[in-house]
């Protein structure tokens, strides 16, 4: 099997994430794509975040339908911070015959080097760059100086294309807030839960 494991915070998670993990399903041909939602990420640590129950909730609603896509609960599970090595050990663990895949944001891929004992990272997991038509296509050279040329090889073969969108998690809380329409942003079932549960409507985070 050929999973694809998408970390993040989603809050909320919106029309951009759906579209990148469709876009690395496709061209990489990946059979599962498992969306993580973090307990508390390594560099929001010192941000407010929506609990994760409603996050979850977010995601299966904005999944549902979609025969490849599931919701790992990994990291909510181990709680503390969550670092995309420990997360990707549990998943080789769990998932031994899997072909693992890393589904990174094209500014994720200059910030890997940085991240916790990358390359067993990408020891673990083929790294997949999402590039989008209006940004510079990534910079790889900062991961080159720790990893094996072969690894930067691997994820040069395994760069995907999206479309531009503009829509982020932030401006989402911002819109709320400020009671503005997020309608075409995040999913219909994914507004209405927003609604439903006061989600957001305090001071944007």
């Amino acid at each position: 099997m050929r999973l694809g494991v998408f970390g993040g915070s989603f809050d909320p998670v919106h029309f951009g994430h759906l579209l990148l993990a469709e876009c690395c399903r496709e061209q990489c041909a990946l059979d599962r794509v498992w969306f993580v939602p973090a307990a508390t990420a390594p560099h929001k640590s010192d941000t407010a975040v929506t609990p994760a129950a409603a996050r979850i909730a977010m995601l299966e609603l904005a999944i549902a339908g979609h025969g490849a896509f599931d919701v790992s609960t990994v990291e909510v599970d181990r709680g503390g911070l969550s670092y995309t090595v420990e997360t990707l050990d549990e998943v080789r663990r769990t998932q031994p015959d899997a072909e693992l895949f890393l589904l990174l944001g094209a500014d994720s891929l200059v910030d890997l080097a940085s991240w916790r004992e990358p390359a067993r990272i990408c020891e673990l997991a083929t790294p997949v760059v999402v590039e989008r038509p209006d940004l510079a296509p990534a910079d790889s050279g900062p991961l080159a100086r720790v990893v094996p040329a072969e690894v930067t090889e691997r994820i040069e073969r395994h760069r995907v294309e999206m479309p531009a969108v503009g829509f982020s998690s932030s401006d989402i809380r911002r819109r709320v807030a400020a009671g503005l329409s997020i309608r075409y942003r995040t999913p219909r079932a994914v507004e209405k839960y927003i609604d439903t549960h006061g989600l957001y409507r305090g001071a944007a985070k």
